[in-house]
């Protein structure tokens, strides 16, 4: 006796369940002789009949209803274990900076899940340093100096670039690029990275005028979009409401660093590395 293939248990099961070569055909998309055909090597390799042929359809005999409550376990257990699987390779977890997530990466999600409608993405907006070992999480993108974790790769996805924007029918507004000695007398606005803090002091300078302080950058560019002062940004964060025409930018911070955004995931192949791969590939692509 030989050993049956799983794809012909496969089409017996259909066949038993619907007692129907035709209607089994029609359940797995393929044509009845395949089934039939299916049906009569499984019969062949165990040596056993499994149905009566009958004009109407197909009757078990009694071989083949013991064997098809045997099997019709094992293809339950199959399939439940499929699904438990499923999530897990067509899922990706993605930690980035709240900033990043909201101005970034979320309007532009629709493009991606267009070319990868079979991807589950679930995005993780925080500050906080990703411990790959305690959350579930697969890759994260990361504001400042490159990780020196050598069990990462590390992917830079664009330089810093912090640029100062306001809005553009704001009366304090600056005409045209304008010099740092020019704005500190204006309402700077500050969020938790505190760059005007470290800027202004690199240069010597402190701000005399009104400011205001948020925790995110995303908010601190919304008060700016609304007339409320300057704030500086990375431009990848800025750049939509730039596009928009909601802000300008009236200050470059031309000081060449080594800070950036950076992509990072283990190094290691998960079972969701297709999934992973796609949405790396993709916000790649994105940020060039």
């Amino acid at each position: 006796m030989r050993s049956p293939r799983l794809q012909h248990i496969k089409m017996f099961d259909a066949a038993a369940r619907h007692q129907n070569f035709r209607l089994a055909a029609e359940e797995l998309n393929l044509t009845q002789g395949a089934v039939a055909q299916a049906v009569r090597t499984l019969e062949a390799d165990l040596n056993v009949v499994l149905f009566e042929r009958k004009a109407r359809g197909l009757a078990f005999t009694e071989a083949g209803q013991l064997f098809h409550s045997e099997i019709s376990k094992g293809l339950a257990i199959i399939e439940e274990a499929t699904k438990k699987l499923y999530p897990i390779i067509n899922s990706v977890t993605i930690s980035v900076p709240p900033s990043f997530a909201s101005k970034w990466l979320v309007p532009r999600l629709p493009l991606f899940m267009e070319t990868h409608p079979d991807i589950d993405v679930r995005i993780f907006a925080s500050e906080q340093i990703t411990d790959f070992k305690s959350q579930n999480v697969d890759l994260a993108v990361r504001q400042g100096n490159r990780p020196s974790n050598q069990k990462l790769e590390v992917r830079k996805l664009a330089p810093l670039e912090l640029k100062a924007f306001c809005s553009p029918s704001a009366e304090f507004c600056p005409q045209g690029h304008r010099q740092l000695t020019d704005l500190v007398r204006l309402p700077l606005i500050q969020d938790g990275h505190r760059h005007w803090d470290r800027l202004l002091g690199d240069h010597g300078l402190s701000h005399s005028g009104p400011s205001l302080q948020f925790n995110q950058t995303s908010l601190a560019l919304d008060a700016a979009a609304n007339r409320q002062g300057i704030a500086v940004a990375p431009r990848l964060v800025a750049e939509a409401d730039v596009r928009s025409g909601r802000l300008c930018e009236v200050w470059s911070d031309d000081t060449e660093t080594d800070l950036g955004f950076w992509l990072v995931h283990p190094v290691k192949r998960p079972a969701n590395l297709k999934a992973r791969s796609a949405l790396v590939d993709w916000i790649s692509s994105e940020c060039r």
